[in-house]
């Protein structure tokens, strides 16, 4: 069990979080309302947040889907996470896309599905719409 622990905690080293996209990035964050700061570094985001804005919030996204109805197009970023077939969740978060290893680790999980936890639809560049998994 401390192996595994081990394991896990040396996988996360020098993963993407706010605060290391925030210092990667700072002349961007800068410019950013202070409002708008506030909230990324706590990893929220907001309507009418930039792309730059969300990247700095949540990081890279899962998939990108286009989406068009009355209103026109739109472009939806996805934030998945990783289930077992009991619904149990196996990974979200922060360190979703960082691993050292071949794998990440949910990956090795029997019958583990993906299931998307966020979409933010943009319109012109801005953040229009937010839908969150709440269960």
């Amino acid at each position: 069990m401390t192996f595994a622990l081990a394991l896990l905690a040396g996988a996360f080293v020098g993963c993407s979080t706010p605060e290391t996209r925030i210092e990667k990035n700072l002349d961007s964050f800068n410019r950013l309302p202070a409002a708008q700061q506030a909230l990324i570094k706590k990893g929220e985001i907001a309507i009418g947040f930039d792309e730059t804005a969300v990247m700095l919030a949540l990081g890279e996204h899962d998939h990108v889907r286009e989406r068009t109805d009355v209103h026109g197009t739109s472009e939806v970023w996805v934030y998945t996470e990783w289930e077992g077939s009991d619904g149990a969740m196996l990974y979200s978060g922060f360190y979703h896309r960082c691993y050292r290893y071949e794998y990440p680790y949910y990956l090795y999980a029997p019958s583990r599905r993906e299931r998307d936890h966020l979409r933010v639809t943009f319109k012109k560049g801005k953040v229009v719409a937010i839908a969150k998994q709440t269960r």
